[in-house]
């Protein structure tokens, strides 16, 4: 069992969180976030574990993630793609402006 590989991207308000999981078994351990979000499977297929409650995906499938939800995310084959996408919010939660963003590159390894 192993973690995903991570790249993580940002543009216009939007952060996305590109998870690559190379092998079925490969584990995004459970957590929690203080907002809504999606999560965008693109290939492969995923258990996600919300609250105790298990469901399976086959990609393409968009995944509703509630607030404060502890969920987490398994691999059932290899090369399973999926991304967290939000808009970018401070600590309380609320998005920020996007004047508030600096200009620059994410890089790409």
């Amino acid at each position: 069992m192993s973690h995903p590989i991570v790249k993580l991207g940002a543009v216009g308000n939007i952060y996305s969180r590109q998870m690559h999981f190379q092998k079925a078994g490969d584990i995004e351990m459970g957590h929690t976030h203080q907002f809504d979000h999606l999560t965008l499977l693109a290939t492969g297929k995923l258990q996600v574990t919300v609250e105790g409650v298990i469901s399976n995906f086959d990609a393409p499938h968009m995944i509703y993630i509630h607030k404060d939800k502890n969920h987490e995310l398994v691999a059932l084959e290899d090369n399973t793609v999926a991304y967290c996408i939000h808009p970018i919010k401070d600590s309380d939660g609320n998005i920020i402006s996007i004047d508030m963003v600096p200009t620059g590159v994410i890089p790409n390894d």
